[in-house]
């Protein structure tokens, strides 16, 4: 019996381990070849590791493209989506978890509808709202469409639903209004699932590409993938060396944020939805 046990754990580690390498491994090919020359990148059957380490492609990536303006547009762009979508959707989920209104089982069913509609089908009339509201080609466009989410108001409306209804009793005992009592309690005990939603909305919004494509639609306006996009490719063919150093310097800030809230986000996913 202890020896199946040990057999089906050395299983299981193997199996762990070939899916590690197959997750880790194109992120190891992406940084090894930003240090590659174009014709080494271009070279078949192809090298792991680079011939002649070279700061080229991060040196034109740095000094021929205005990469401070996008890096900086990025930054603005993802921390402003983030902090909205962690007020907002805060405020929709307690309101969705802890408070008695009119319509409320409707209003919750119509957030879970929208989980459903691809973002594909809300383009079009989106840009049209964008376009309408004057927001085409600046950083408000990219910003206001997305400030909240509604997997954003579900995640937080299962966590705060698990938080005991007696704290609220207590602060409205002690005359606190619903806006202080969600300031003073509700938030404090969202950390786990804010730290969630927080990694998952601002991967997903310095990584969005299709959005900031159409509505960016000059310089001034462009983030770093857009740019990427767009510069890596000359008249007849790729730059892959840039387009591999641009894609290693993306991934670091994504990298800093989960790594700085590693243990609220696995926390986060372990504790809810449970209910």
């Amino acid at each position: 019996m202890a020896g199946s046990k040990q057999s089906s754990r050395w299983w299981l580690y193997g199996l762990l381990t070939i899916a590690l390498v197959c997750v880790v491994a194109p992120f190891v090919w992406m940084v090894l070849g930003s240090f590659k020359s174009e014709g080494e990148l271009r070279k078949s059957p192809p090298t792991w590791w680079p011939e002649t380490a070279s700061l080229d492609n991060y040196t034109h990536l740095f000094s021929r493209l205005d990469f401070g303006t996008y890096f900086t547009n990025s930054i603005v762009v993802a921390v402003a989506v983030t902090a909205g979508n962690l007020l907002f959707c805060s405020m929709l989920g307690y309101a969705l978890a802890m408070l008695d209104f009119k319509g409320k089982k409707a209003l919750f069913t119509i957030v879970m509808a929208t989980l459903m509609i691809p973002g594909v089908v809300t383009f079009v009339p989106l840009f049209v709202l964008v376009a309408n509201a004057g927001l085409i080609d600046s950083l408000p466009g990219l910003i206001l469409p997305f400030l909240v989410s509604p997997f954003g108001v579900f995640l937080m409306r299962q966590f705060i639903s698990g938080l005991p209804r007696d704290l609220l009793d207590a602060g409205r005992v002690d005359g606190a209004g619903e806006l202080r009592i969600f300031a003073r309690i509700i938030l404090p005990l969202c950390g786990p699932a804010l730290a969630t939603l927080g990694i998952l909305t601002f991967l997903g919004s310095w990584n969005n590409f299709l959005w900031p494509l159409v509505v960016a639609q000059s310089e001034k306006s462009y983030t770093l993938p857009v740019a990427l996009a767009l510069y890596s490719k000359g008249q007849n063919s790729t730059n892959y060396g840039l387009l591999l150093a641009g894609a290693t310097v993306v991934v670091i800030p994504v990298l800093a944020v989960f790594l700085a809230f590693q243990r609220k986000f696995i926390e986060g996913i372990a504790t809810t939805g449970i209910k």
